[in-house]
């Protein structure tokens, strides 16, 4: 066997791209080598005769493959979302946006997430992760979802206990009481199982302020640039920050942004992040309707952050490693040498695109992420221009 082929030890490697590697504080033009499924090598040269595919990402941005932690991803048959068609396929949408990990909302509870893993998480290339919902049948409409009796703490400790692996924390969402046993129930849940419980209340008559000062250090708080149902706005009239938001950030609180089909309004978040409050997720609520809305894909929430002036470097942090901390999952959201080879290639384009909230609104902005190449487990699953192709003679 020849040297030059014996030498060959990566699979492929990724020359020449602005790495940002928000764990590892890297920031830099660099190179990047994969084996394996796994990232063997990150440094600023590497011989290209050590591996067996080249590809060139000048000019492009290389970073963690990047982590969706509010979707609705427990499709089937029924007229609903959980196990329906409300809710999408994760395939179909995550790799063409640099998505390779999305956690699921909430759709499946204690009593049907078993089907939910039989049927999407173990079929999905995409790494399907979830929050499982307190209500035993998920997210099945009302009256079901909203049944006390089927707010079973044990049973949901049960089950985050069986798949840890995949079980990130609870949920609590869609109810419209007015009663705080909900809210005390998916807590105590959380903090049996010692997981975060995300938060999606659309509950006009629970005071933001109570809200937030009953979540524990490390919940996450979901449509903070959003009014659902006239709940409290994170603003007061004044449009500045309320003290009791800036307080529960202060404690350890988490504020995603779950953008969906209504809860993302300009009228909040460009006053909001004037003020500094960015947000530490880019939760983007991905369901059938979100998608065909203002929402669109992540990629498209990120790019409306980035033209209304959040830095890059933090705009992939809270893409990629904050998210996969805020989970307890400190293996994914980085490229450190051994982890497995979960990446994204994204070009800014430069040109004039319109952004449009949950309101019908729209600023223009002259920057537009976009997916050029996605690698899961170290194999390619998107290539938007033939990156990693064999030019055609």
């Amino acid at each position: 066997m020849p040297a030059a082929i014996a030498a060959q030890e990566f699979d492929l490697i990724i020359k020449s791209g602005h790495v940002i590697d928000p764990k590892n504080q890297v920031d830099q033009v660099m190179d990047v080598a994969v084996a394996d499924g796994v990232i063997q090598q990150v440094a600023p040269e590497i011989d290209p005769a050590r591996g067996k595919k080249i590809i060139d990402a000048s000019g492009l941005l290389v970073t963690p493959g990047l982590i969706d932690i509010h979707t609705h991803v427990f499709v089937g048959e029924a007229n609903r979302f959980a196990g329906g068609f409300s809710s999408v396929s994760p395939d179909d949408f995550t790799f063409k946006s640099g998505i390779t990990t999305v956690v699921d909302a909430g759709t499946s509870g204690w009593r049907s997430f078993p089907s939910f893993k039989e049927l999407v998480i173990d079929r999905s290339q995409t790494r399907v992760l979830a929050f499982l919902n307190i209500t035993g049948a998920g997210m099945v409409g009302a009256p079901e979802e909203e049944n006390l009796e089927d707010m079973t703490v044990q049973s949901a400790v049960e089950i985050i206990k069986k798949y840890p692996d995949i079980i990130v924390g609870i949920k609590l969402g869609h109810y419209r009481g007015t009663q705080w046993d909900p809210f005390t129930l998916a807590q105590a849940a959380a903090t049996e199982a010692d997981v975060p419980m995300l938060l999606e209340c659309h509950v006009p008559e629970l005071p933001l302020d109570q809200l937030l000062t009953r979540m524990q250090p490390g919940d996450i708080f979901t449509h903070t640039y959003g009014a659902v149902n006239d709940r409290d706005w994170i603003l007061d009239d004044n449009f500045d920050i309320k003290p009791e938001v800036l307080a529960a950030r202060s404690k350890g609180i988490y504020f995603d942004v779950g953008h969906g089909g209504g809860s993302f309004h300009y009228n909040l978040a460009v006053p909001a992040l004037d003020q500094g409050f960015y947000p530490d997720s880019f939760g983007t609520d991905l369901h059938r309707f979100s998608m065909n809305a203002g929402m669109k894909d992540m990629l498209n929430v990120m790019s409306k952050f980035l033209n209304l002036g959040m830095p890059l470097n933090m705009l992939i942090d809270r893409a990629t490693w904050n998210p996969a901390q805020m989970i307890h999952r400190e293996d994914l959201g980085n490229l450190s040498q051994g982890s497995e080879a979960d990446i994204a290639v994204l070009g800014i384009r430069e040109g004039t695109f319109g952004y449009v909230d949950s309101g019908g609104n729209k600023i223009e902005g002259n920057k537009k992420l976009e997916a050029e190449l996605t690698l899961r487990k170290g194999k390619v699953v998107w290539d938007l221009n033939g990156l990693a192709a064999q030019i055609y003679k």
